[in-house]
C-alpha cells in the first residue's frame, strides 16, 4: 500500500504579495521584506510614505509620497511557498529509528478523525516510504511500516470518534503487528458521557510486515516528513498527550517519553520546548505554534487554570491549518536613513501590472521622542483581524452588518489562499476557534486601500484617515505599535504630552493597560478617538512577539468560544477574555467601553448640559451651541457608528468626568445592545429601544494635571477630513489635541 501523498504545496499568488520581518524600525536599524512573485523577471521597489488609503471619491483620495532610499530598485523576482500545519519536531540523532521491534503510545483525541491521512506520531519520509508511522487512515487507528519497497498498514476495526480521548498502542515484532484504541473518558474530558456507551475499543492485528528502514527523516508528533521538499506533512488535527517511543525484544525498554504538562510553569506554557522524560532527553520543538495549555485525558473538569493542576493539562491541540511564520527568504533590505521622519510607511512592490503595499512603521530615534504627539497603531487588534474571513465565510456577518457583505478582490484572493493563515475571527478546520495570529507573513487585509465587508475602512485603513487629518493640520506627531508598548510599556509613553489612539485598539495586553494607567496617572494625556477599544485580554508570546494569543469565552461579542477548561493564555500566565471581567472595564482608563455595534450606517451626536458647562467652555470653542455634532463622514455618513462605546459610571468611569455629547436614539435596531449586557434575551435591546445603544463623548482630568477625551466611536476619525478639515468633528478634536499637546497642567475637573 503506498504512503500518503505529499500535501500540496501552496504558492502565493496572484502576481506579487509580501511582509516585514518587524513592523516597526527606528533610524539606523535594518528591517527586511520577503516577496513572492507569480514568476520570473523583476519587481520594482520602493519606499512610500503613507497619508490616506481610502479611494472613496467623497474623500481626499489615495495619498502616498515617494522617498527615495538605498532600497529603491530592481530585483530578481521568485515565487515562495507557504506550507501550513503545528506539529513537534524531535532531533533523535537516530535514536528513534527502530528496526524489527517498537511501540508507540500515548493519548489521542482527533478531531477531524476522517479527514485524509493524519500521523499521529511518526519517524516517516514520505518521499522514500521507508520508517514507521503510528496514524488515521480513514478515521481508523494504523500503523504502517516501510523499508522503501513495501509498505504495510495494519488498521483498527472501526474508527475513532471526533473529539474522544483513547488511549492508543501500535507496536510490531518480527513482522506481527497490532494496533489499539481504548476509550478513555472522564464526565468533562470528551464530547460525550462514559455513561452512554458509545465510544468503545477498537484493535487490529496482522502479520507480515517489513522491518522498518531508516527513514530520512526527524521524529515528528502530529505529522510526518517529506524529504523532497524538507517539511512537515500529513498533519493530524486533535489533541495528543504523553506520548511514548519504547524498543527492546519486546518492546518494553522506553526510549522517549513526552511530558507537555512539564513545561507549564509560573510564567505559563509559552515555550517550543516539548520536554522528553525519557533516558536521552530528546525534547521537542513546537512547529507552527501548536496550543498549550490544554485539557488533557484525565482532565476532571474540577480545575479550570492548567498552572493549578499540570498534571490534568498534558494536552498539546495540533491543526493542519496552524501557521506561525511563513519562513520566506529576504528579497529587499532597507536601512531606515537617519532623517527619514517617524511616520507610516511602506514597500511599494511593482511586479508586471500589479502593485502590493508592505505597511511598516518608522519609530523615531530609540529612547526619543521627536515631536510631543503620538499616535500609537493598534497592531495587536491588526493581527486579530489579519486574513480573516468574515466577509466570505462568517455564518452571521451580513446580520451583524445589517446589508448585503462587500467582498473585495482580497477577500476573494484569502478564500483561493487559505495557507496565508486565520484570523482569531476564524475557525480551524476542526472547528475549533483560532488563538492565534501572527505578523510573520503577508496579510493582505492590512494594506493601505482595503475595504472592508462593511463597504467602509476598517483597521489600518481607518486609521490613516488620523494620519492625513494630522497631516493636513500640520501638527508633528510620532508613530509606534502596540508592540512597541508592549515591550517598553510607560517609558514609552511618558516621552509624550498626548497619545493618540486608533479607530479600534480592541486587542491589549496587560502590560499595554498598565502603561497607560501609569501614564495617566503622572500627567499624561489620552485621546481615545475610537470604540471597542481595550476589550479582548491579548497576549505577546515572550520569546516571539511575532506572535498573539486571545482565548474567548463566557461573555463579549465574540466569533468562537474556548473550551471547557482552557480560557487561561499560555504565553502568559493570565486568564482571557473580557478585560472588564477581569476588573478592568476600559470606562475605568478612557471614560467610556464597548456597547453596541452596527454596520448599516453612522450617526451624529447631539450635545447634552455639559457641552455647555463652563468647565468644558474650552473644549467646544469654535462649535459651542451646535445642535448636532458629527453628521457627516466616510464611515457609514455620520462621526457616531460601526462599533460605539458607552460613559457608564457602574462600570468605572470616574464620576467627575463630563459627558459632552451622545448619539442615543439615533441608530437602528441594527445596533443592539452587546452580549455581556444582556443577561436574559427579550425584545428591546436596539438601538430604536434601549437607551444604552449609543457612543459618548467624555473629557475628564486624571492626576498631576493629565486628562482624558475619548469619542467612543469608530467612525470619529471618518469625519476629519470632511470639507478639508473645516467641520466640527475636527475642530473639536483639533482644540482637544493642541490642548492636551502643551504642557501646563490642565485645571481639574471636579464634582459639582
Amino acid at each position: 500500500m503506498a504512503g500518503p501523498a505529499p500535501e500540496p504545496v501552496h504558492v502565493a499568488r496572484p502576481a506579487v504579495i509580501g511582509y516585514p520581518d518587524r513592523f516597526s524600525v527606528a533610524p539606523g536599524e535594518a528591517i527586511d521584506f520577503k516577496i513572492s512573485c507569480a514568476g520570473g523577471g523583476e519587481f520594482q521597489a520602493d519606499v512610500v510614505r503613507l497619508r490616506n488609503g481610502d479611494t472613496n471619491p467623497a474623500g481626499p483620495g489615495f495619498r502616498e509620497e515617494v522617498v527615495p532610499t538605498a532600497a529603491t530598485g530592481s530585483y530578481p523576482a521568485r515565487t515562495q511557498a507557504i506550507r501550513t500545519g503545528s506539529a513537534v519536531l524531535v532531533d533523535d540523532a537516530g535514536g528513534l529509528a527502530l528496526g524489527a521491534s517498537g511501540a508507540v503510545r500515548g493519548y489521542a483525541q482527533p478531531t477531524t478523525p476522517t479527514l485524509g491521512e493524519q500521523a499521529l506520531i511518526s519517524r516517516w519520509d514520505t518521499a522514500t516510504s521507508t520508517g514507521w508511522w503510528v496514524g488515521l487512515t480513514d478515521g481508523r487507528l494504523t500503523l504502517r511500516l516501510g523499508d522503501g519497497t513495501s509498505v504495510h498498514d495494519t488498521v483498527t476495526d472501526r474508527p475513532l470518534h471526533a473529539w474522544t480521548w483513547y488511549a492508543i498502542t501500535a507496536s510490531w515484532r518480527d513482522g506481527t503487528t497490532s494496533v489499539r484504541a481504548e476509550p478513555a473518558l472522564t464526565s468533562a474530558n470528551s464530547l460525550w458521557s462514559p455513561a452512554v456507551g458509545l465510544a468503545v475499543a477498537t484493535a487490529g492485528a496482522a502479520a507480515g510486515a517489513p522491518d522498518p528502514a531508516v527513514a530520512a527523516a526527524p521524529t515528528v508528533l502530529a505529522a510526518c516528513w517529506d524529504s523532497t521538499v524538507g517539511a512537515t506533512t500529513g498533519h493530524y488535527n486533535g489533541k495528543l498527550d504523553s506520548p511514548s517511543v519504547s524498543a527492546g525484544p519486546d518492546a518494553d525498554v522506553e526510549l522517549a517519553h513526552w511530558d507537555f504538562g512539564a513545561d507549564i510553569g509560573p510564567a505559563g506554557a509559552a515555550s517550543d520546548r516539548c520536554t522528553d522524560l525519557g533516558p536521552h532527553g530528546w525534547h521537542g520543538r513546537c512547529h507552527n505554534a501548536p496550543y498549550r495549555g490544554m485539557t488533557g485525558w484525565n482532565w476532571t473538569g474540577e480545575e479550570e487554570n492548567y498552572r493549578h493542576a499540570p498534571e490534568q493539562y498534558g494536552a498539546i491541540h495540533f491543526h493542519d491549518d496552524a501557521l506561525a511564520d511563513a519562513g520566506w527568504d529576504t528579497d529587499v533590505t532597507l536601512v531606515v536613513p537617519d532623517e527619514l521622519p517617524s511616520g507610516v510607511y511602506a514597500l511599494r512592490v511593482g511586479y508586471r501590472e500589479h502593485v502590493d503595499h508592505i505597511p511598516f512603521w518608522v519609530l523615531p530615534p530609540r529612547g526619543t521622542a521627536s515631536a510631543p504627539v503620538l499616535l500609537l497603531f493598534p497592531t495587536a487588534s491588526y493581527l486579530a483581524y489579519a486574513n480573516d474571513h468574515t466577509a466570505s465565510e462568517g455564518p452571521v456577518t451580513q446580520s451583524v452588518l445589517g446589508h448585503t457583505s462587500v467582498l473585495a478582490a482580497a477577500d476573494l484572493y484569502l478564500l483561493e489562499h487559505p495557507e496565508l493563515g486565520l484570523s482569531t475571527y476564524d475557525q480551524h478546520s476542526d472547528g475549533s476557534g483560532v488563538a492565534h495570529s501572527t505578523r510573520l507573513r503577508p496579510i493582505v487585509t492590512l494594506r493601505p486601500g482595503f475595504r472592508h465587508a462593511t463597504g467602509s475602512l476598517w483597521q489600518f485603513p481607518a486609521d490613516l484617515h488620523i494620519v492625513d487629518w494630522l497631516t493636513g493640520l500640520g501638527i508633528d506627531f510620532d508613530v509606534a505599535t502596540d508592540e512597541d508598548l508592549d515591550a517598553e510599556g510607560a517609558e514609552l509613553l511618558g516621552r509624550y504630552q498626548v497619545v493618540l489612539t486608533g479607530t479600534h485598539p480592541e486587542y491589549t495586553s496587560a502590560r499595554m493597560l498598565d502603561a497607560f494607567e501609569q501614564y495617566l496617572g503622572t500627567g499624561g494625556r489620552a485621546m481615545y478617538l475610537g470604540g471597542n477599544g481595550f476589550y479582548w485580554v491579548t497576549s505577546f508570546h515572550p520569546e516571539a512577539p511575532h506572535l498573539i494569543e486571545v482565548r474567548k469565552g463566557e461573555s463579549g461579542c465574540r466569533a468562537w468560544q474556548a473550551r471547557p477548561g482552557e480560557l487561561h493564555m499560555a504565553f502568559t500566565p493570565e486568564r482571557g477574555g473580557l478585560w472588564r471581567n477581569r476588573g478592568r472595564a476600559p470606562q475605568k482608563l478612557f471614560g467610556v467601553g464597548f456597547t453596541t455595534e452596527g454596520m448599516d450606517h453612522s450617526s451624529p451626536y447631539t450635545p447634552l448640559a455639559d457641552f455647555a458647562d463652563p468647565r468644558a467652555a474650552w473644549l467646544v470653542e469654535g462649535i459651542a451651541g451646535a445642535q448636532l455634532i458629527g453628521e457627516h463622514g466616510l464611515v457609514g455618513g455620520g462621526a457616531a457608528g460601526h462599533e460605539c462605546d458607552r460613559y457608564d459610571l457602574a462600570l468605572g468611569t470616574p464620576a467627575h468626568a463630563l459627558l459632552l455629547a451622545t448619539s442615543a436614539g439615533r441608530h437602528s435596531d441594527n445596533y443592539p445592545l452587546v452580549a455581556e449586557d444582556i443577561y436574559f434575551p427579550f425584545d428591546g435591546m436596539g438601538g430604536t429601544d434601549h437607551f444604552q445603544v449609543r457612543a459618548d463623548i467624555v473629557y475628564f482630568t486624571t492626576a498631576a494635571g493629565g486628562a482624558v477625551f475619548s469619542t467612543g466611536s469608530i467612525a470619529w476619525a471618518g469625519s476629519l477630513g470632511h470639507n478639508g478639515y473645516d467641520n466640527d468633528v475636527s475642530v473639536l478634536t483639533g482644540t482637544v489635541l493642541r490642548r492636551f499637546a502643551d504642557p501646563e497642567p490642565l485645571p481639574p475637573v471636579a464634582l459639582d
